[in-house]
């Protein structure tokens, strides 16, 4: 989750963007930098790894008096975290910081190339900066709209050049960008953390929105007229600020999940399939079987996994949990590849069993939030999920990208192109005001049975169990995943009217199976909440997700759902969704 700072004015220039960076560590990063316009001179330094590396890299550069400066917290998609593809990149004379992602880079790069113009990093971002360079003539401003122009994907940028040493450009499509101002300094950022208890009014940018600074004059273009400025006040809380105006983390991590499912394909989803640098096309190699180990939440999300590689990839998949698969004496044979799951890259027993698989010679495979962690440094290769930094101790994000990332696994393996409903799942994992109004409403009703049934089939009986989990973990009532099937061999001898059972039924997988399951427990006179794209008169409760002609479409949508269910009832229960009893955010014991 790439962060942006910039800063105009006079009070210690270098200061001003590190506080700025840091005020972003929660978002997640892997290398940051800054630049600096100072009479007439760019000074700029990069660092790979945390904020403090770059400290120490510029800690005996000084800058006194006015000046321009634009930073960067960035998290890899285009090119692996390194220096050269950190943050800001150059060209001859002028530097930028960007967020977002430049759908047509490789086609500009081309053009560019062919003039003779060579780049450094495997980015997007530097194609920003040498086609502006390219553009310019003698008016930087009108390079500057040229070159957005030419642009098509989403972008927050900053942009300085020795051309007009005393103009910052900024231009805002997709990706948020603000500009925040006291009496005598002008900021940026990509959200209110960096610039609350420094500025007093607020402008959030509109897609669309573009314009510079220059003289302390901010010139704001909109629909290509130059608009007046309308400024509002600022929260005067950080830790509201890093909220964005949610009453919890988790509330805003979840609403997150529809920009951050983007990072996760971001390089790796395309029109002509899957590619994964972090892989050669040849790692399956010697491999007929696939063990996926995790614990939790990753648990949940390797079991899809597990049913989108046998189903997509045509490999005999198994699943183990972490803390189970240590102490039962595994058969582990060379033809396996050893895949493990962890948010933190730390979880004790997933990192025991990897060097168990690890001592048996397997090959394997991480799929990991946290770069440099100690999974992370022991598998043979990693795909990292791109999440950012999860504040909320109960896993949401992490869930989604750890679940994107297994499914674009088993196209890639499997040779298959599902391209077209990759593009569909941002969407799917939109949060609207009315879903969010209903989902409020109807926790009232679900607060006080003795117990929850979360059911579903196929991909959607792991999804029932990290719906239950989820309210387990923030709002202490019992709940249970089970496969809809199950439900008459056993469990449904609990069913009453204080029995709440939370259905996923999906019209693309086992509808009519999974329906009957449902009237099963509807005759037994439980209390029925069913999430479906069509009501059954039957079940007491609905929630409608859209008409759709893919499971994981429908699987992305029911996710939302049971998490802001899960939420709500906690909140109407009183709890700390954020930070709840007992839990940690990391395990790293047994």
């Amino acid at each position: 989750m790439c962060g942006i700072v910039g800063y105009i004015g006079k009070n210690n220039i270098k200061e001003q963007l590190l506080d700025g960076l840091k005020e972003l560590e929660y978002r997640g990063y892997d290398s940051a930098g800054f630049s600096i316009m100072k009479d007439g001179e760019l000074y700029s330094y990069k660092a790979v790894g945390k904020i403090k590396n770059l400290v120490e890299k510029a800690k005996d550069f000084q800058v006194e008096g006015f000046g321009l400066g634009i930073a960067h917290t960035r998290w890899a998609t285009h090119g692996k975290p390194t220096e050269i593809n950190a943050h800001p990149h150059f060209a001859e004379f002028s530097s930028i910081v960007h967020n977002g992602i430049i759908e047509n880079y490789q086609s500009i790069k081309t053009q560019l190339e062919k003039k003779g113009i060579n780049f450094l990093s495997q980015t997007d971002t530097e194609v920003i900066v040498k086609l502006f360079e390219d553009n310019l003539d003698n008016d930087a401003f009108k390079a500057f709209k040229t070159t957005i122009n030419e642009l098509k994907g989403a972008y927050a940028t900053l942009l300085l050049t020795q051309k007009e040493p005393k103009t910052m450009f900024f231009a805002k499509v997709g990706s948020p960008l603000l500009i925040a101002k006291n009496d005598e300094e002008i900021f940026f950022a990509s959200s209110d953390a960096p610039v609350v208890g420094k500025a007093k009014k607020v402008i959030y940018l509109e897609d669309g929105d573009y314009g510079y600074v220059k003289d302390n004059q901010i010139h704001l273009y909109r629909d290509n007229e130059e608009t007046k400025l309308n400024w509002s006040d600022l929260p005067k809380n950080k830790e509201f600020a890093q909220k964005e105006g949610f009453r919890f983390f988790m509330e805003k991590e979840i609403y997150e999940q529809s920009n951050v499912i983007v990072e996760t394909m971001i390089g790796r989803v395309s029109e002509e399939g899957i590619n994964f640098e972090e892989l050669d096309k040849n790692f399956l190699d010697g491999i007929t079987n696939i063990t996926i180990c995790a614990c939790g939440t990753s648990y949940h999300a390797g079991m899809v996994g597990s049913y989108l590689l046998q189903r997509n990839a045509k490999i005999k998949t198994t699943l183990e949990i972490g803390s189970e698969f240590r102490y039962k004496e595994p058969i582990l044979t060379k033809d396996t590849l050893f895949i493990v799951i962890s948010q933190s890259g730390e979880t004790a027993d997933t990192l025991e069993a990897l060097k168990m698989a690890k001592k048996a010679g397997l090959k394997t495979l991480a799929i990991c939030n946290v770069d440099n962690s100690s999974i992370v440094r022991l598998a043979d290769k990693t795909i990292l999920t791109r999440a950012g930094i999860e504040k909320g101790v109960a896993s949401t994000k992490a869930f989604a990208t750890q679940v994107m990332v297994l499914w674009m696994l088993s196209n890639y393996f499997g040779n298959i192109n599902e391209y077209e409903i990759f593009m569909k799942i941002s969407k799917a994992c939109e949060v609207t005001e009315k879903l969010h109004e209903k989902i409020k409403r109807l926790s009232k009703r679900y607060l006080h049975g003795h117990g929850f049934f979360y059911i579903g089939r196929d991909v959607f009986y792991p999804l029932a169990l990290e719906g239950a989990l989820k309210l387990k973990e923030i709002s202490y009532l019992h709940a249970e995943g089970y496969p809809a099937g199950e439900m008459k061999h056993g469990p449904i001898a609990l069913a009453d009217p204080e029995l709440y059972t939370i259905a996923l039924l999906s019209k693309n997988l086992l509808f009519d199976k999974t329906k009957s399951n449902i009237e099963e427990l509807s005759s037994r006179d439980s209390t029925i909440l069913t999430i479906a794209s069509e009501e059954i008169e039957t079940t007491d409760d609905f929630i409608k997700v859209n008409e759709s002609n893919h499971y994981m479409i429908e699987f992305y949508e029911m996710m939302i759902i049971t998490q802001l269910l899960a939420m709500e009832i906690s909140i109407r229960l009183g709890n700390d969704v954020d930070m709840p009893r007992n839990l940690a955010k990391s395990v790293t014991v047994e």
